[in-house]
């Protein structure tokens, strides 16, 4: 092995942008790049420590021994060491071992830039360059058309390691992955997938949350390659990928990014904005240019390496809020003296900015909580930028009161009809997660009330329900059949259930939603638009009912839905419509394949009877604990 050669990937205009946080590329520059210098073949490595004395790559291929390959620091002050070392190959494990100016202290670190990593508990970074050949040129030229705030978006969110187990108990491997999930996403009907964290994280109970490899994809499941082709399977079977990206915490892991050179380089250093009480761990310095080019970067890398179509960013509303989960005497606030992080605000505007500037046809979707305003608003006109916002207060009010026996619904039919006072506020998603399944909360179907037919049926008319109110959807993997237990992260979802016909009944009910959304342009068209919806009667509490029409840029494909929140059918029941003629069930969750009753109603033709507000109105029957939609 040779000694450490001087070279650079770096011109003066990459180390200005860096330092003014402005470089959202880094993944070309910093990290391990194998190459070929003065006609040897070897690899390339730079990483950012200014607080360092020294930086020695250590690794397999040299014992691991300190010394024996130092980098050279820049002369720009940028605090970057890079240098060139032949004969390390592709494959080779390898950290930085980093002699700090602060105290003498002395850290060994993974690559924050490595793109593959030892599979856990191993924590090197590994030196890595296969070439990959994409076949979703079809889906990234199209892409706009299927991934638009017009089009349907219908999520199936995953957790790649308990999704499905194999005969021995093992994870599936990103190639098994490749053809078992997606050939079952589509056989669904799912318009996209999202994955739980898949990049490098070192603690399988943090689900992906607490992540150490930014930019690596776990090697729990094989290759970084493997993922690329699973991504490029689901397109090629149109069906988009969103991610789930991190950029609110990391964890305090000894190779990871906390105190990576002797200092607070990643991490804001006063701990009242450093560290996460909840989580216990790190969060990041917004304010820190260096820190903001390495997010973006990050963002940037999946889009561009992975061809990723969104990124669902994951607890939004902690970096939003100064005091988020701390005491009085726990926070400090701005200079305007409130509770906003004005630093992390302005990267989130950035982040988006960026990313909508860069790829078309891709969306960012924030989780986040709070009744922050403007949240799914452009930045031009002083909004976040983001795509779309989970609705969390839409999940929870629905969840209330699907709890609730039958009888004691009519006293709080407001849960329901409150989201319509701020549905369009926003471009909301509404998310049944695996946060609503797991410590104690139980499954979806064990949240319902009543005997086994009823808990089935409530669960059907949730669905239906959810389907048909305006905003996007995202179940968690297991919901669509109706899983019983709650997840276990270990474990695979409960698949001998669907021997079951209650079971099978769900899944066949939600296959046919997803085919259903995606044919009524009034379910998508003006999802986010308040001329997308209009009530019909939101006021029968005493009858549990609630009716109200979808409608789409073309009158004629206007929806007509009731809801009945009782087992008790509602028989002969009036209902204002907006034209005369003759109205036709066209769905219904009530339906016998799906495990209902099998109420049906026949074409029904308007009477000249003023009801609901509407001129004519006709006479239906609204089947227990069911969803029907006319046309």
């Amino acid at each position: 092995m040779g000694n450490v050669v001087t070279h650079s990937l770096f011109t003066e205009f990459d180390i200005n942008l860096f330092k003014a946080g402005k470089h959202f590329k880094l993944y070309e520059k910093l990290g391990s790049h194998p190459m070929e210098v003065n006609g040897e073949k070897g690899t390339y490595f730079a990483v950012w420590a200014p607080t360092a004395k020294s930086v020695s790559v250590v690794g397999d291929f040299n014992y691991w021994l300190e010394g024996d390959h130092k980098l050279f620091v820049r002369w720009d002050a940028s605090g970057i060491w890079e240098g060139f070392i032949p004969g390390v190959k592709p494959g080779t494990k390898y950290k930085y071992k980093i002699h700090s100016n602060n105290q003498d202290i002395k850290t060994e670190k993974a690559d924050p830039f490595a793109r593959y990593c030892e599979h856990p508990p191993n924590t090197a970074s590994i030196v890595w360059e296969k070439p990959y050949k994409w076949n979703d040129t079809k889906w990234m030229a199209n892409r706009k058309f299927k991934n638009g705030l017009d089009c349907p978006y219908s999520v199936y969110e995953v957790h790649l390691g308990s999704w499905k187990k194999n005969d021995k108990n093992e994870f599936l491997t990103y190639e098994e992955l490749s053809k078992d999930l997606v050939a079952y996403v589509k056989e669904m009907n799912f318009t996209h997938v999202e994955f739980m964290p898949v990049m490098e994280y070192p603690y399988d109970p943090s689900w992906g949350y607490q992540l150490t490899g930014y930019f690596a994809p776990t090697s729990r499941f094989g290759e970084p390659e493997g993922l690329k082709l699973l991504i490029d399977a689901l397109h090629k079977n149109d069906i988009g990928v969103i991610l789930d990206w991190v950029p609110s915490h990391f964890p305090e892991d000894a190779h990871g990014l906390g105190f990576f050179d002797g200092s607070h380089l990643y991490e804001h250093p006063d701990r009242k904005r450093g560290y996460h009480p909840d989580w216990k761990s790190l969060i990041f310095n917004y304010g820190r240019n260096e820190v903001r080019a390495f997010l973006i970067s990050n963002a940037m890398f999946w889009l561009d390496q992975y061809h990723v179509d969104g990124l669902r960013v994951d607890a939004v509303a902690s970096m939003l809020y100064l005091d988020y989960s701390r005491e009085e005497g726990e926070w400090e606030p701005n200079i305007y003296g409130n509770n906003e992080n004005l630093e992390a605000i302005s990267l989130i505007r950035e982040l988006n900015e960026e990313v909508y500037k860069n790829y078309d046809g891709v969306q960012t979707i924030a989780e986040e909580s709070t009744s922050f305003s403007m949240v799914s608003r452009p930045v031009s006109l002083g909004g976040l930028g983001f795509g779309m916002k989970w609705m969390m207060g839409w999940m929870h009010d629905s969840l209330e009161y699907f709890k609730k026996e039958p009888i004691y619904r009519r006293h709080h039919q407001n849960d329901l009809t409150f989201s319509m006072t701020y549905a369009f506020t926003e471009n909301f998603m509404l998310p049944f997660s695996h946060d609503e399944v797991v410590y104690g909360k139980q499954s979806l179907l064990y949240k319902m009330p009543g005997d086994e037919w009823q808990r089935f049926a409530n669960l059907r008319l949730l669905f239906g329900y959810m389907f048909t109110h305006p905003g996007t959807n995202l179940l968690f993997m297991g919901a669509e059949f109706g899983q019983s237990s709650e997840w276990n992260f270990q474990k695979s979802l409960d698949w001998h259930l669907l021997q079951y016909d209650f079971h099978a009944g769900i899944q066949s009910l939600v296959k046919d939603l997803n085919i259903f959304y995606k044919k009524h342009p009034a379910l998508f068209e003006k999802q986010f638009s308040a001329e997308g919806f209009q009530w019909i009667d939101y006021g029968d509490f005493e009858n549990s009912v609630l009716t109200y029409m979808r409608k789409g840029n073309e009158p004629e494909n206007d929806l007509v839905i009731a809801c009945n929140f009782t087992p008790i059918p509602r028989e002969n029941y009036r209902m204002g419509v907006p034209k005369s003629g003759q109205y036709k069930e066209i769905f219904s969750t009530d339906a016998k394949k799906y495990g209902g009753s099998g109420a049906k109603n026949t074409v029904r033709k308007t009477a000249k009877k003023p009801w609901h507000g509407q001129k004519q109105s006709i006479e239906v029957t609204i089947p227990p604990l069911g969803m029907v939609i006319f046309q």
